[in-house]
């Protein structure tokens, strides 16, 4: 199941470099970081990510009671490394049900970020209200770091978003009420730091939240 590389922000296929362009192309958004194929949730595929990688690739750590690892993304090719990742994570909703999370790392621009949280992109900054204070925090690779509630986003989610790292990190969430696991000072840790500590990740089934497109 490897599938063909996909456009960061609308999920259509993509041109390969070739004669006329040294980058992959969208028909719809230009010039792109192509989402590699995504595979079955394993330690190996969070490996083969976090050794593209450019960008962190974080993940609640310890996972919240019951929670799984569902699948990881990545933007970019072997050439330009990773200029995007999406982790996603299942478990117990707050308010009972399942809940999932795809948390985004990307650098500007790139657009996947916001293909998940369903807004028009690239970037969150326009759906932010920076002048107010936080909506939630989370403890990023040891740093406090605030997260701001994305507006005009679609109702079956709720989506957060901020900068660590000096990269954009998002927060997607299903359902909407999933949003309260981001009060309980979730802890995020950066996996190319984590070293053999990655090995212990429970994993569950693919989640199909991280091939949906717009």
């Amino acid at each position: 199941m490897r599938g063909e590389p996909s456009c960061p922000k609308c999920g259509g296929r993509v041109r390969a470099p070739g004669l006329f362009s040294d980058a992959w192309q969208c028909e719809v958004h230009g010039m792109v970081y192509p989402v590699q194929p995504v595979i079955p949730p394993s330690v190996e595929a969070l490996d083969v990510v976090v050794h593209r990688t450019r960008v962190p690739v974080w993940m609640p750590w310890p996972l919240p009671v019951g929670w799984l690892f569902t699948g990881v993304a990545s933007a970019g090719d072997d050439r330009s490394g990773g200029r995007a990742s999406a982790v996603a994570c299942t478990g117990p909703g707050p308010l009972g049900g399942m809940g999932e999370l795809i948390l985004v790392a990307e650098e500007l621009g790139v657009g996947l970020g916001a293909r998940y949280a369903g807004v028009d992109g690239p970037d969150p900054g326009p759906y932010l209200d920076v002048e107010k204070p936080a909506d939630a925090k989370v403890l990023a690779a040891g740093r406090p770091t605030p997260l701001w509630h994305v507006s005009r986003t679609p109702g079956d989610r709720t989506v957060f978003a901020g900068e660590a790292l000096g990269m954009w990190l998002w927060a997607v969430l299903w359902p909407e009420q999933s949003g309260l696991l981001m009060y309980d000072e979730l802890v995020l840790t950066d996996l190319r730091e984590a070293g053999a500590g990655a090995e212990l990740v429970p994993c569950g089934a693919l989640s199909p939240r991280l091939m949906e497109r717009p």
